[in-house]
This record gives C-alpha cells, sequence and structure tokens, in this order.
C-alpha cells in the first residue's frame, strides 16, 4: 500500500489563517487548549458511572436479576462514556500538557477491555491521517457485510445493510475484547506502523496478552464466582451480562462516530495515480466531516463533544471542552474561504442521514459524492 500525500503548501491560506484565529481565542481568553479540571471532574463521573455499577454487581446485594440487567446496561453507558470523554482526549495528547498524565489516562482504554496503542494507530494515524480515503481509512473499512464507501466492492447483501448495521454495531467493542486488538497488533506490525511509537511488538503482545486477562479476570470470572455461589448464576449468564454491556457501548460509539463521516453530505476522495490528494489536509477534513446537534448540551458532554467532529479534526490536540467555542470560528473561516461546514440540526437527523446513506451505499445505482 502506498503512502497517500497531500499538498505540502496552504494556498488558500486557510488553514494558516484558521490556526491563528484559534490560537488567537485561547491567548486573548487566557485559556489552555487542554481539559483542566473540567477534564477531572469528568473523568470522576464516568468512571463511576462504569465501577459503581460493577461494585453493585458483585457485592450481590441484589438478586433481581432486572436490577442485575438495568446495571449492566449502565455500566455500557458508563464504558461508552470512558471511550468517548476520557480516553479519546488523553490518546490524543489533549487531555493535559502532561504527556505521562495523558499516556496514563490513554491506558484507561486497556483498563476496559481495549488497547491503547492499537486503537492510536487504527484512529490517530490512519482515520484522522485519511479520512475516507479507501483503503487507508480503516473507519470506513468494515467487515464484508457493511459497506460505507461508495469505491467499496458492492456485494447483494449490502441492500438490506440500513435495516441489519446495527445488529453489528453493537459489536464494536466486544470485538477489542475477543480478537480485534490482536489482529490488528499483528497487522501494525507487519506495516511497520508500530515504528513510529518507539514500541516492539513482543513488548505491546505481552502488554496487550498482560491487560486482556486481567480484564477477563475482574469483568467475568470474578462476578461468575461471586454470583455462582450467591445467587446459582451459570457462567453463560454472566457472560451475557457482559455481553449486553458492550453491545449497549457499541450501540452508542456507533451512533456517535458514524454519522460524522458515513453521510451524504461527506466526499470520498481518491488519490491519483501518483498517490497525491488534489486537496490539502484541512481541506480535505472539511470535505469529509459532518457536526451534529450542536445545541444539545447534554449530548456533546456526555459524547465528549464529538458531535463537533469538525473541529476535532482539524484541531485534535485540542481537548473537547473548548470544541463548542472554537466552532464559530472554525464555521466562519470555512464560509469566508467558500469551503463546506457540514452539520445536521439534531442527533436524530443525523442518525436518520446516517442510515438513509446505507441505503444509498446498497444500491448498484447509487452514485454519492466522491470528489
Amino acid at each position: 500500500m502506498q503512502s497517500v500525500q497531500f499538498p505540502a503548501g496552504d494556498e488558500t491560506k486557510f488553514y494558516q489563517t484558521l490556526r491563528s484565529r484559534v490560537d488567537n481565542y485561547f491567548k486573548t481568553n487566557n485559556v489552555s487548549k487542554f481539559g483542566g479540571m473540567k477534564m477531572v471532574s469528568k473523568t470522576i463521573a464516568m468512571l463511576l458511572i462504569y465501577f459503581v455499577p460493577y461494585g453493585l454487581i458483585i457485592s450481590s446485594l441484589t438478586s433481581n436479576i432486572w436490577l442485575l440487567l438495568l446495571l449492566v446496561v449502565v455500566m455500557g453507558i458508563g464504558l461508552a462514556g470512558i471511550g468517548l470523554s476520557i480516553m479519546h482526549d488523553a490518546n490524543h495528547g489533549a487531555y493535559s500538557k502532561d504527556r505521562k498524565w495523558n499516556k496514563a489516562i490513554g491506558y484507561v482504554l486497556n483498563v476496559v477491555g481495549g488497547n491503547s496503542i492499537t486503537w492510536r494507530i487504527q484512529h490517530n494515524v490512519l482515520h484522522h491521517s485519511f479520512t475516507n480515503i479507501e483503503g487507508h481509512d480503516e473507519d470506513i473499512d468494515p467487515a464484508g457485510m457493511l459497506r460505507f464507501s461508495p469505491h467499496a466492492k458492492l456485494r447483494k447483501i449490502h441492500r438490506f445493510q440500513h435495516l441489519y448495521a446495527w445488529l453489528f454495531y453493537g459489536l464494536m467493542t466486544f470485538t477489542w475484547i475477543i480478537n480485534k486488538d490482536f489482529s490488528q497488533l499483528y497487522r501494525y506490525k507487519k506495516r511497520g506502523l508500530l515504528k513510529g511509537f518507539q514500541t516492539t511488538y513482543t513488548k505491546e503482545l505481552v502488554v496487550l496478552i498482560v491487560t486482556k486477562v486481567l480484564y477477563w479476570g475482574y469483568i467475568f470470572l470474578a462476578p461468575y464466582l461471586i454470583l455462582s455461589q450467591s445467587m446459582g448464576l451459570t457462567w453463560w449468564q454472566v457472560f451475557l451480562g457482559v455481553f449486553i454491556m458492550h453491545y449497549v457501548a457499541g450501540i452508542i460509539l456507533a451512533l456517535v462516530f458514524q454519522p460524522a463521516h458515513v453521510m451524504s453530505d461527506c466526499d470520498y476522495p481518491l488519490p491519483n495515480d501518483d498517490s497525491q490528494m488534489e486537496e490539502n489536509w484541512a481541506i480535505h477534513q472539511l470535505r469529509t466531516t459532518c457536526n451534529f446537534a450542536k445545541n444539545n448540551l447534554p449530548l456533546s458532554w456526555y459524547v465528549g463533544g464529538l458531535n463537533f467532529q469538525i473541529e476535532h479534526h482539524l484541531f485534535p490536540d485540542v481537548s473537547h471542552v473548548h470544541y463548542r467555542k472554537i466552532s464559530n470560528i472554525v464555521k466562519n473561516t470555512a464560509e469566508e474561504f467558500n469551503l463546506p461546514y457540514y452539520q445536521k440540526k439534531t442527533f436524530t437527523g443525523a442518525i436518520i442521514a446516517h442510515f438513509g446513506f446505507l441505503k444509498e451505499l446498497g444500491r448498484p445505482a447509487a452514485k454519492p459524492k466522491i470528489a
């Protein structure tokens, strides 16, 4: 796979102007681009949403199966919240100005079943660098049952993907704890992508195995040993609880991330024969990204500001707590340079539009925007 190259210059001066204005916002208001106490308080909140229900489950304070199910669902909400609001900023280096803190907080992903290094490669390197570019952005390269790009192979089953996609969306985090992290780590080793992180395959494989064993120990083995004695639950019932938790988290994460790029508004540009893109990286981000529900404050808080996906892609090193404030700067600058700024008014509208686009992608005659 040849590396895609974007034009080095900013011929329109768009990003140069935008960066200057955003930097001036932080300087004028004497505000750090990092998260500060807002991120600390959110970290505590999300960890409590995840671990308090867990503590109640293993304490055997209740034997009501429906209450246990509710606690599992709440854990799923907390799991997604940790991914959206804590580890996401940290693994982008936006949580704190201290790199050690960012790295430490980023490992929260390992604590809840994922893997920091594989996530950073897939998300930071491949997705953020090559957004919506077929063959390079793994976020639009799911299993064969789903088609997220007009350039991907069209299968007969895809005509129904708008009906069954959510079934696969729920498996997102569950595949992490089963096999995806292992296959990704090996694939990234073969592609030489680990070198940029100053680590080795052996080291990361050891970390991966150890953290997976510890995760399965506290999320499945401990509850099974306790609940089988106190309630007579079987191993498969406890495993079902783990699956439901991950399914809830997977649905939430998918419904936040997919409407940000897999939309009819967004472009799917391809490099030329020399692996060169026509437009520079910043303009590429505008054309391939969509915001939604900018006025929904509770949603913005929970999803880590990722409804402001344009701001996140243009300034991934800025904490999400600032996205709302800088969004008008980005929007106005884009309009000044006659560039797109895609957004949907509501979260529901974004989801409907996403599934409508999935339906379009499942049709042979569909001709989504590609440039």
